[in-house]
């Protein structure tokens, strides 16, 4: 199966080793890109743009130019996928966390009538209604429901 993995940029270290799972159980498999250019186009790991980005403050920086393309290219692999897999680990003390882009990316995959797993539980968070209608396929971290 095709898919496409999709969470917050502060888990691209676990995205990496569930790409790596999924690709062990014959799964070919997408994800964020590991590097973005900066301002002057060298190449920066992803985690040092993360982090530059939570810091900006600006609404005109070269930094939401590189959003912009991310979350195009990102688009283009939900549209690719046959699957996406949202890995809503805890974060920012929410328990199984989905933020608002990885919502939007959701948005997109149910509108693509894309099958959505959740590795864990629907979290209880102010949009859980708008989860729960795409009707996620929860897996309780079991990488081998993918596709069954």
């Amino acid at each position: 199966m095709r898919v496409t993995i999709c969470g917050s940029i502060a888990f691209y270290e676990k995205m990496l080793e569930v790409k790596r799972e999924l690709e062990k159980l014959g799964h070919v498999v997408k994800l964020p890109p590991h590097e973005v250019k900066d301002q002057n186009g060298k190449e920066i790991p992803v985690s040092v743009y993360y982090s530059r980005r939570k810091a900006e403050t600006s609404n005109d920086s070269w930094i939401w130019d590189r959003k912009e393309e991310a979350m195009k290219l990102h688009f283009a692999k939900i549209e690719w996928c046959e699957a996406i897999i949202v890995l809503n680990y805890d974060k920012n003390e929410i328990q199984n966390y989905i933020g608002a882009n990885t919502l939007i990316e959701m948005g997109l995959a149910q509108y693509l009538q894309k099958k959505i797993y959740l590795l864990n539980k629907v979290p209880e968070i102010s949009y859980k209604e708008e989860i729960l209608g795409m009707k996620p396929i929860v897996i309780n971290s079991d990488l081998k429901r993918i596709g069954n």
